[in-house]
């Protein structure tokens, strides 16, 4: 059983930006898709961006020319970095190998206006 820790959301005003961190126990993400998810409050959760064993990228609409996804050579370590963050964006983010059905606790992203 793999597991996936996120890390490095937090509290940035609009505008700013956060580098999410998904560390795995083991070099997952040269086998698998890598997947960040979010939910925010009352709201289906819904795939912000998705990598793939070999560096292909996938964005959604509102994830698109501001969130940029990444990982290492290793295959433990995904990265989102987002940038030109609005409330919307408000949510948890949720780091997820849904191949495997191995999915992360999230981690908090708070955008005030």
């Amino acid at each position: 059983q793999v597991q996936l820790v996120e890390s490095g959301g937090g509290l940035v005003q609009a505008g700013g930006s956060l580098r999410l961190s998904c560390a795995a126990s083991g070099s997952i993400f040269g086998t698998y898709f890598g997947v960040w998810y979010r939910q925010a409050p009352g709201k289906q959760r819904e795939l912000v961006a998705q990598i793939t064993s070999l560096g292909g990228t996938y964005y959604a609409d509102s994830a698109k020319g501001r969130f940029t996804i990444s990982k290492d050579n290793t295959g433990n370590m995904v990265y989102l970095q987002m940038n030109g963050l609005k409330p919307e964006d408000t949510a948890v983010y949720i780091c997820s190998v849904p191949a495997r059905n191995y999915w992360g606790q999230g981690t908090q992203v708070t955008v005030s206006s």
